[in-house]
């Protein structure tokens, strides 16, 4: 696995080694030793799947302490564009994002730490996207900020009036209007 450092810190996108012949192709998707060795330290206890049609945007959700999550996302069918946004207070990149094109073809890997928020659209037809979490999800602990928040400036690489959203996606407050949960020096992960 090639680890790919982003411009925000603890932002990594993974690549796997891919052994391909006549059969067709193999590779690890995941290995907690060499996960924990070249990226941090996480237990995975939750894996997620959804399936989506092109335009679906889901975002920019994240789970407030103590019930934060890191994510490790892949997609193992179609593409999408997948997107961290720094909601640390205190942060050097406090309001930055990565965002990466996950596709069935490249294998790639993105993993969120804590402290971020996360979404994804879809490009493809349909997509298959996988996640895995370090914490179990808990209703009460949702929080989300708005997709389309001018202050970012994501191109989500779909037309806004393409973009396929949930009620509740639909109506998320601005990153300025909402106080973080999370502050730059804490110690996320204990």
């Amino acid at each position: 696995m090639e680890v790919i450092r982003t411009d925000i810190e603890g932002v990594v996108i993974l690549e796997p080694r891919i052994f391909r012949d006549a059969r067709g192709y193999f590779f690890e998707s995941y290995s907690e030793r060499e996960f924990c060795d070249k990226v941090r330290t996480v237990r995975f206890v939750q894996d997620n799947e959804s399936c989506s049609s092109y335009g679906v945007l889901r975002g920019l959700h994240f789970q407030k302490p103590p019930h934060a999550q890191s994510k490790l996302v892949r997609v193992i069918e179609g593409a999408v564009l997948d997107v961290a946004v720094d909601i640390r207070r205190g942060s050097p990149t406090f309001g930055k994002y990565v965002a990466v094109e996950l596709t069935a073809d490249n294998h790639r890997q993105f993993f969120i730490p804590r402290g971020f928020a996360h979404g994804f659209s879809v490009l493809s037809p349909r997509a298959v996207f996988q996640y895995k979490c370090d914490n179990f999800y808990a209703p009460q602990s949702e929080g989300a900020i708005a997709w389309d928040d001018p202050a970012l400036g994501i191109d989500w690489r779909i037309p806004a009036a393409d973009a396929v959203l949930s009620d509740k996606d639909a109506c998320h407050p601005r990153l300025a209007d909402i106080e973080s949960p999370f502050d730059y020096a804490e110690n996320l992960y204990l």
